[in-house]
């Protein structure tokens, strides 16, 4: 894996941006350019591969400490070589997908009810800031935190607050599992690692040995899921992702796939709006043939906004990341 530091051409990148007051459009593998807002500013494309490899990986610790234009195959690759995993498991969108763009779009794979989300896992962060000067937060250690936890608010921000320069990771030993696809799904399975529901099959992972009754399936499958390479999320002009609490009904009979036990669903083409429909929960729009698209988060309320649109102007006063990317204000 090759290891180059680029930070004194982001820092650059950086100033010059602040100088000329033209924002900064960030991309790492560009796997994950169809999620989010569009840009609305005329901006620079920075790629961010530039600042790549791993700075540091002590496997008994299960600590990985990596820069964030380091490719999320390479990492995947070097962890399996030594037992281990993302415990999130992170989608890989063609294959291009990078550390930092993991970590940008918080992004979660079938694991996530089961082991934890990104931010759980992130133990520290370096960013470069609306000021040109890289911040660094959190380290490498799994501890209590007292106070605000700045890394794990880089999760999910799509680059708005900053550029991620590199991330502090905790690690998991990879168990032996199997994946069966069953006919109904038994009340109660022992060392559950993923469900989801493809049409009207069930799929579920579990440890091998574990006495459930169904076919084999490729472990792969589960790649293919959360990559969105399956028909049934590559169908449709609009694909929805709704989030709910396990035990709604709502979209429940609509969605192609049923992921989370329940609590993520995906929706091709829905009759109406479901920002508008949703009684609980939140969707986003995830896909969309229409460019123009603007809304494609959960609108916030007026005080998750301004709590929002002060975050953004303390780390990017000059609002130089990413304009537009995500929605700061209600409407």
């Amino acid at each position: 894996m090759q290891s180059i530091d680029g930070t004194d051409s982001l820092k650059e990148a950086v100033a010059k941006a602040l100088q000329d007051s033209k924002p900064l459009w960030l991309r790492g593998g560009n796997s994950k350019s169809f999620y989010g807002n569009p840009c609305d500013a005329d901006c620079t494309e920075l790629d961010l591969r530039c600042h790549s490899g791993v700075i540091d990986y002590v496997p008994n610790e299960l600590v990985l400490r990596v820069r964030a234009g380091t490719s999320l195959s390479e990492v995947l690759e070097l962890l399996e070589s030594e037992g281990q995993m993302l415990p999130f498991e992170p989608p890989n969108f063609g294959g291009a997908s990078t550390i930092g763009g993991v970590i940008a779009s918080g992004l979660s794979g079938p694991r996530r009810p089961y082991y934890g989300a990104v931010r759980d896992f992130v133990l520290g962060v370096s960013v470069l800031g609306g000021k040109g000067e890289v911040l660094s937060f959190g380290g490498q250690v799994m501890k209590n935190v007292a106070g605000y936890d700045v890394s794990r608010l880089m999760v999910g921000a799509l680059g708005t607050l900053g550029i991620i320069m590199d991330v502090s990771l905790k690690v998991l030993p990879r168990r032996p599992e199997i994946t069966l696809r069953v006919s109904e799904l038994p009340d109660s399975i022992s060392g559950l690692s993923a469900h989801a529901r493809v049409e009207s099959q069930h799929y579920v992972r579990v440890p091998k040995g574990t006495d459930v009754e169904g076919d084999v399936v490729d472990d792969d499958f589960w790649r293919q899921l959360a990559a969105h390479e399956l028909p049934s999320l590559r169908a449709g002009n609009a694909l929805w992702r709704i989030s709910v609490p396990p035990s709604s009904t709502q979209y429940l009979d609509e969605a192609s796939v049923v992921e989370w036990g329940g609590a993520v669903r995906w929706v091709a083409d829905p009759e109406g709006n479901p920002h508008e429909t949703l009684s609980a929960g939140h969707a986003t729009l995830f896909r969309t043939n229409d460019c123009s698209e603007r809304n494609r988060f959960q609108p916030l309320d007026a005080v998750v906004s301004r709590i929002h649109g002060n975050l953004k102007h303390g780390f990017d006063p000059q609002g130089i990341f990413n304009p537009g990317r995500m929605t700061w204000y209600a409407n």
